[in-house]
């Protein structure tokens, strides 16, 4: 690259277009409602490295300030839009809708009353909650194994919680969700290397590293918190890793809003100690020579791997019968860069690996997460405060959603419990994963669909497959704040509905999510924006709660005592393992 090219391009991450941003929306009619949501007390709407909670809006979990980011304002701002009209859907035909595009859809505004579309209608029309709950007792009186769920990480734990102990109850084991296309490869593989499918690194430890090898991740666009620590940990003398096929600019510099003197005057902040470009799809293969380099430089820790691991020879083997110019060839790095990475964290005390979907959205996604999880054995970072492996999650709580057991693949304590709770045992074969539903729908074998926020249409490699797949399901229940190209694009054969739902700041009882880091935020009541009397919304609980209702009654249990949030958490503590606290949130409220 020459010199006018150089001068061409941004030199930092961050910085002003973000400040600017923030002045923009702090100036608009919704200035005034954005900052009172913004200090609200609940967990940020954006990813898993939101902050807020029981410490407050702009506070994290250890007690700092400053810490909501560009993509917590664009959630904000977005769940702040006035509510869709009454004659909204009697103006626009399906037709209009379907040529929508996705920043279309979000921008048209809030959902405000449950709607249904029949088969063979242009038009969605209001229906009344009553209307709902009779569509859901015919759809979910239908045989076990044609039932389905699908959630994204939207919702509270609470709610989580509902969905996976309704489908439960009806014996149904199809609990998609969007973590099976985001980070299943992450769960698998830390689960077969250390039992724990979630991050083993938490704030205050990652705090505490020498070094943080970050592999397959945007952060600046994605988890801007994130930055905020990789650039302590450069101001403290500790390095950064970036393992990345593409540069991206602000994890190169970032000018955070959080270090105003950075941004503004020495126009951000260094953030790569080292920054690797390998071939995509290559990072076993990159992971494979770190390993062989550390044997040849030992910097192996071999009293931990004798002490703490088994089967360590054979990955000690392999490493060292791969030859260099196979590693070399397949991830497009020379040997010397190899050397040189990982004597920089080889011979540190405390590194954190950390990776994103760069990592996990391959063909061989659970190889790689093996591979960052034996570099991280090898050199003894497992298991001691400032060091260990660190999947970073995507949705705000698609961590909780796992930990409250909505997967295919529950653990078998969970299973026990939930057994009996519910007074039977439970079906946890088989089930459909997120690929797997949208498999069997095409095969007809799905009824019922029941998709507890998200967009099971559009996260879909596939969009002409799901399409088809969602057409051969009778009913799809979509539970949503805004419109996005699923409601319009995936639709039932037979009902299509739209059920709309507080975000997390409206909900009129208080909820827990957790982060990605394993923080557990508690969430205040709240009230919405949206008023009138066409305004008709209810939130998670009480819609999964009416269902059960109308559907189970008090069998196995009261499910009308389940419209008590405290009430719930008592459920979670008694058949969750490690969420016994939660019980005594509501007199604690930490």
């Amino acid at each position: 690259m020459n010199e006018r090219e150089t001068s061409n391009k941004i030199e930092a991450g961050g910085g002003f277009p973000v400040l600017q941003y923030w002045a923009e929306k702090t100036l608009s009619p919704q200035g005034v409602k954005l900052w009172q949501t913004l200090n609200h007390k609940s967990a940020c709407l954006a990813c898993a490295w939101g902050t807020g909670g029981q410490k407050g809006g702009f506070v994290n979990e250890a007690g700092e300030s400053l810490q909501r980011c560009l993509k917590s304002v664009e959630a904000v701002t977005s769940e702040l839009m006035p509510g869709i009209k009454t004659d909204f859907f009697h103006t626009y035909h399906l037709a209009q809708l379907q040529s929508l595009t996705s920043l279309e859809c979000d921008r048209l505004g809030r959902f405000s009353y449950p709607v249904l579309l029949k088969a063979g209608e242009s038009h969605y029309q209001r229906i009344s909650w009553e209307e709902v709950y009779r569509l859901a007792e015919q759809a979910f009186h239908q045989p076990s194994e044609t039932i389905a769920s699908y959630s994204s990480g939207r919702s509270s734990n609470e709610a989580a919680y509902l969905l996976q102990l309704f489908f439960r109850a009806l014996g149904s084991n199809n609990l998609a969700d969007c973590s099976d296309l985001c980070h299943a490869a992450s769960t698998v593989g830390l689960k077969q290397v250390f039992g724990s499918g979630t991050s083993m690194v938490s704030l205050e430890s990652l705090k505490q590293a020498d070094c943080v090898v970050l592999i397959g991740s945007n952060a600046p666009a994605n988890h801007p918190r994130l930055m905020n620590e990789l650039i302590q940990i450069r101001d403290r003398g500790g390095k950064i890793i970036i393992i990345n096929p593409q540069i991206e600019v602000g994890l190169v510099k970032f000018s955070s809003p959080a270090f105003p003197i950075k941004s503004l005057l020495r126009g951000g902040s260094d953030i790569s100690t080292l920054y690797l470009q390998p071939i995509p799809g290559s990072d076993t293969a990159l992971f494979v020579g770190l390993q062989k380099s550390l044997i040849e430089q030992n910097l192996v820790r071999w009293d931990y791997l004798k002490s703490h691991t088994e089967n360590w020879q054979s990955v000690i083997d392999y490493a060292r019968q791969t030859p260099w110019e196979t590693i070399t060839k397949t991830c497009g790095l020379s040997r010397e860069e190899i050397e040189a990475t990982a004597a920089l964290f080889g011979n540190l005390e405390r590194v954190v690996f950390a990776w994103a979907m760069g990592v996990t959205q391959q063909e061989n996604g659970v190889d790689n997460i093996i591979s960052i999880a034996n570099t991280a054995l090898m050199t003894g970072n497992a298991g001691k405060i400032g060091a260990g492996t660190m999947p970073i999650r995507g949705h705000s709580n698609v961590q909780g959603f796992g930990s409250m057991g909505v997967t295919v693949r529950l653990r078998q304590e969970i299973a026990e419990a939930l057994a009996q709770l519910l007074g039977k045992p439970l079906n946890i074969t088989g089930g459909y994963d997120t690929r797997a539903l949208i498999e069997a729908a095409e095969r007809g074998k799905i009824n019922t669909l029941f998709c507890l926020g998200g967009n099971l249409y559009g996260a879909n490699p596939d969009l002409n497959q799901a399409k088809k797949a969602l057409a051969q399901i009778d009913t799809i229940f979509y539970v949503a704040t805004k419109p996005n190209l699923g409601h319009f694009q995936g639709l039932a054969r037979q009902n299509t509905v739209i059920l709309p739902v507080f975000a997390r700041f409206e909900n009129p009882h208080p909820t827990t999510t957790e982060s990605g880091n394993n923080f557990v935020r508690f969430n205040e009541r709240g009230s919405s924006h949206l008023q009138g009397s066409h305004v008709d919304i209810i939130s998670e609980v009480e819609l999964l709660t009416n269902i059960a209702v109308k559907v189970l009654g008090t069998n196995p249990i009261d499910w009308s005592r389940l419209h008590d949030t405290a009430y719930i958490r008592q459920l979670i503590a008694k058949t969750i393992p490690g969420y016994q606290k939660i019980g005594q949130l509501d007199q604690t409220q930490t």
